[in-house]
């Protein structure tokens, strides 16, 4: 864990004999030293550790989150486990598909006999999913022995809800529709020592008519520019070299603090932090990325040559039944400007196939974008029917034949310019910072170049953090063999 004795300072120093307070994030600090007291009297009870296991599905917010709740857990005094045989099991969930709910379902199953064996396992369930009612009821109904049940507004509490578990000794269920709450300067458990996920606002306010997000997330609500540079100056301090700045719809950051700013002004703000190498972000909306923000990435020495640009499709008809509020021929003119003023840009996409209403003419326009575009590489989705969003009420959904057949097509053009495109880097010295031992081969590395792809190179673990130079001998399509200079 990355240990931050300052706030672990501030946790030991609070009185457990008075009131917990009502301010956070103090009230934080005061139940997770109690919980602490809890855990600790268990584990000396029971001769062992208490072992916890985090299991996430989903985005890179969600990723972040469970970072979080693993700060947590490890403060209160639980140790990581292996598997889900553990004291504590958390599922922090994703619900922008309905089978990842079925996914969850399932494995909340497994989880059962593991309970029975177990007395002193508790199970918790967070995350987008938590903030369906349905999901909630069925939990209710059927899965009875889930100890702890919260949303996405109240990760920060998960201290104080296991203390409310382990006092009431019976199930705990907070749920908020919405917050305006942001709560600084809680334990939290890197995955990297060198890069950190840094969220810079919450919520979305765009509505798209096939995504869930707006409504599980909440509205938009963005972080103090001094809280995220103050964390990004603390991350730097222990290690980190890279961050990736987070927010559903980054592009639109600041609109709702008191004292308004950009975007591209916090980038700049970002850029002054001495000792921090790289800076990356996502997710970018298209209808949101303004000239300001294209001139600060070309004159950037930091933010990285990457940027992940969702078109989603490439019909003005499906764009405006989908409400992304932009066109065909808007998104290529912002194409054209940040080619222009960063030639050696890689731009990545997201793209639905099917969606309601799609005709043959329509997926030609997606396919044309595609091949105007070029695109480094694409995350490709057939459209997955979401109850509770506009899209799922419309009719004519595409036939699954029809689908199937041009999702095919569509991944195939895909692959082939990005087979293209990524070749044009063969030869090249390029940077790049070693990230980890190469899963396949241990006696290889695996890092990641200021363009998002990877390069696997012959190297020891000593280099993993550093940011070295590499040569890219050999382009193999998604990635490249290369050898250090």
């Amino acid at each position: 864990m990355s240990y931050n004795k300052e706030l672990h300072d501030k946790i030991e120093n609070i009185d457990l004999n008075s009131e917990a307070p009502i301010e956070e994030p103090q009230r934080q600090y005061y139940y997770i030293k109690k919980a602490k007291s809890y855990i600790t009297a268990l584990s000396q009870k029971l001769g062992r550790p208490l072992t916890h296991k985090v299991v996430n599905f989903g985005c890179q917010m969600n990723a972040r989150d469970a970072e979080k709740l693993e700060g947590i857990l490890e403060e209160i005094g639980y140790v990581k486990g292996e598997d889900e045989d553990s004291d504590f099991v958390i599922f922090n969930t994703c619900t922008v598909r309905e089978n990842a709910n079925t996914k969850v379902y399932g494995r909340l199953g497994r989880l059962k006999p593991l309970k029975k064996k177990n007395s002193n396992m508790m199970i918790g369930l967070c995350g987008c999913m938590m903030q369906e009612e349905n999901v909630v009821e069925k939990l209710r109904q059927s899965y009875s022995y889930v100890d702890l049940i919260f949303g996405t507004h109240n990760v920060y509490k998960l201290a104080e809800l296991i203390v409310n578990r382990l006092e009431s000794k019976s199930s705990v269920i907070d749920i908020w529709e919405d917050t305006n709450n942001i709560v600084e300067d809680l334990p939290s458990e890197r995955k990297y020592s060198f890069k950190s996920g840094v969220n810079i606002m919450f919520g979305c306010n765009n509505f798209c008519s096939y995504c869930i997000v707006p409504y599980v997330r909440g509205r938009e609500r963005s972080r103090k520019s001094k809280d995220i540079i103050k964390e990004i100056q603390a991350l730097v301090a222990d290690g980190v070299v890279e961050v990736m700045l987070l927010g559903q719809n980054v592009n639109s950051y600041g609109k709702n603090l008191e004292e308004p700013m950009s975007f591209a002004q916090l980038l700049q703000e970002i850029e002054k932090i001495d000792g921090l190498k790289r800076i990356r972000f996502m997710t970018s909306h298209p209808k949101d990325l303004s000239d300001e923000l294209i001139a600060v990435m070309k004159n950037s020495k930091k933010i990285c040559k990457h940027l992940h640009l969702p078109v989603q499709a490439g019909s003005n008809q499906i764009l405006k039944k989908m409400n992304r509020k932009y066109t065909k021929e808007g998104y290529l003119e912002l194409v054209s400007k940040l080619k222009a003023a960063i030639p050696d840009l890689s731009l990545t996409t997201d793209i639905i196939v099917g969606f309601p209403e799609e005709t043959e003419e329509d997926f030609e326009e997606t396919m044309d974008i595609v091949k105007k575009v070029r695109y480094d590489s694409a995350f490709t989705f057939i459209y997955s029917k979401r109850t509770g969003t506009p899209a799922a009420a419309l009719p004519d959904q595409v036939s699954q034949d029809v689908v199937k057949n041009r999702f095919d097509r569509l991944l195939k053009e895909v692959q082939k310019i990005s087979a293209e495109v990524t070749k044009i880097h063969e030869g090249k010295v390029m940077e790049v910072l070693v990230e980890d031992v190469n899963q396949q081969d241990p006696t290889l590395m695996t890092g990641r170049l200021s363009n998002n792809l990877l390069v696997h190179f012959k190297g020891n673990q000593d280099l993993i953090g550093e940011l070295i130079n590499v040569k890219l001998t050999e382009c193999k399509g998604f990635y490249y063999a290369g050898e250090i200079v």
